[in-house]
């Protein structure tokens, strides 16, 4: 699931931060996969220069365009259906029915994090639940690959360029898996972030003294409250579009169709 909104700041962001010498990225970007390999060449050339490490370049180098990846960012057509059509698309009831059982189940882990971070566990399990069905499905495709191959896309190249930069930092700080599998856009784990938000919201949910999106769930879940909290999260107030904090979940996706499923879906949970 594409979360443009929510990371367009931090991608400009981490991409500035990057390129400290003020000087734009000599690779050029490409529509088609024909450059892509001379263009990874080229960044890798950068991203040296800015002090990548060589496990990460070597990673970037095993990299392959990911026709699949534009293929996606290209059709994402779900988000011009209703609310009723994605809702039934999407499968809301059945991601409400188990959502209840879940809540049940991590009684004690969603429990603590609303002490913590004062987001309920409505909204948790609804991200959850859409992104991943409760991480049942984390993906099929090549992450590095993934985010390599749209920062090198006309497309949206700046905006991608930052969470490249974020993806070989989680490589080398052994966050991420070189080898490691996500959806079409990149996205790592259970409730799908961006690699740029896991180095920023992410969060040691089980306190093993790691992060770890893909196989932790508490870890998952804390990251997600972590992010909500910091785009503008007030505990005990509503999450209901008109509501404090349904400009969180704007935060989380930039559709809005999306973001009215998922309050519908976690009021149900909740009540």
């Amino acid at each position: 699931m594409r979360h443009g909104g929510r990371l367009r700041d931090l991608a400009a962001g981490l991409a500035a931060i990057m390129i400290s010498s003020g000087s734009a990225f000599a690779a050029p970007c490409g529509d088609g996969a024909d450059g892509f390999e001379t263009w990874k060449k080229q960044f890798a050339q950068e991203a040296a220069a800015h002090g990548v490490a060589p496990r990460a370049l070597d990673a970037l180098s095993q990299t392959r365009y990911a026709s699949k990846t534009i293929a996606a960012d290209r059709g994402q057509k779900s988000f011009k259906l209703t609310l009723d059509e994605f809702m039934q698309k999407r499968g809301a009831n059945a991601i409400i029915s188990r959502g209840k059982r879940m809540k049940e189940k991590h009684a004690g882990l969603l429990t603590g994090i609303e002490r913590q971070y004062g987001v309920p566990a409505g909204p948790l399990l609804a991200i959850w639940g859409m992104e991943t069905g409760f991480g049942g499905f984390l993906g099929n495709q090549h992450i590095l690959s993934a985010v390599a191959t749209l920062a090198y896309d006309c497309r949206r190249s700046e905006f991608f360029t930052g969470h490249l930069y974020a993806a070989l930092t989680l490589i080398e700080r052994g966050m991420l898996d070189a080898s490691a599998i996500g959806a079409a856009h990149g996205e790592i784990g259970q409730t799908q972030f961006l690699p740029g938000n896991v180095l920023r919201y992410g969060t040691d949910g089980d306190g093993n003294g790691r992060i770890d999106m893909i196989g932790s769930v508490p870890d998952a879940l804390a990251s997600t409250a972590n992010f909500l909290r910091a785009h503008g999260w007030q505990a005990g107030a509503g999450y209901q579009p008109g509501q404090p904090n349904f400009v969180a979940l704007q935060g989380w996706n930039a559709a809005s169709v999306y973001q009215q499923a998922i309050a519908l879906i976690a009021e149900k949970i909740d009540n």
